[in-house]
């Protein structure tokens, strides 16, 4: 369980710089350069998704049961991932109507996901790692709101071509991973 929380204050502290130290960041950007900031970022972030990575797999060999969720929550948690992955998808895909409306797609994503994966686990290891990815999104998305309206950010309008893009490229990545790479990746078949 240490090397899971280890890695969960690694990745997701850095991750949090924006939410608490905007200016510190800021600050430290300008001093060691945008080149070293970015190549300090990415071996801490590393570091920090390996350390949750292996944290976990040793957590799921003496799983503590927190509580037993009921089968339904499987199916909840099964359409929740593929409004992530539209989610998601709405970060990369130009001129949809969610990133338009919403402004931070990825963030809902990883919330959205979060909590899927939050309602359908019952260990202690699922609890912390999507509790804590939970909490973290939920933070990033209000002070990236409240950034936005700060500097009056403007978000492109969206297009039909491009909402259904983006639903249609959200559906079909959902399908590919719950089908054949969640089970290799993570060790679960979630159907």
């Amino acid at each position: 369980m240490t090397i899971l929380i280890l890695g969960l204050i690694l990745f997701l502290g850095l991750h949090s710089i924006r939410i608490f130290a905007e200016d510190w960041r800021n600050a430290a950007r300008a001093r060691i350069g945008l080149l070293a900031w970015r190549a300090m970022y990415s071996v801490v972030s590393i570091t920090g998704f390996l350390l949750i990575v292996w944290g976990y797999s040793l957590c799921r060999e003496a799983p503590v049961v927190i509580w037993t969720p009921p089968p339904a929550t499987r199916h909840i948690a099964a359409l929740l991932a593929v409004i992530a992955f539209i989610f998601i998808a709405a970060a990369y895909v130009p001129r949809n109507g969610i990133k338009a409306r919403l402004h931070h797609p990825m963030t809902l994503g990883v919330k959205t996901w979060a909590l899927a994966h939050l309602i359908a686990n019952g260990t202690l290891h699922d609890i912390l790692l999507f509790g804590g990815f939970l909490a973290w999104a939920i933070l990033l998305y209000r002070a990236s709101r409240k950034r936005d309206a700060a500097q009056g950010t403007a978000y492109a309008a969206g297009s039909v071509t491009g909402t259904a893009a983006t639903i249609a490229a959200g559906i079909a990545s959902a399908g590919v991973f719950a089908m054949w790479l969640h089970a290799p990746l993570i060790g679960v078949r979630p159907f």
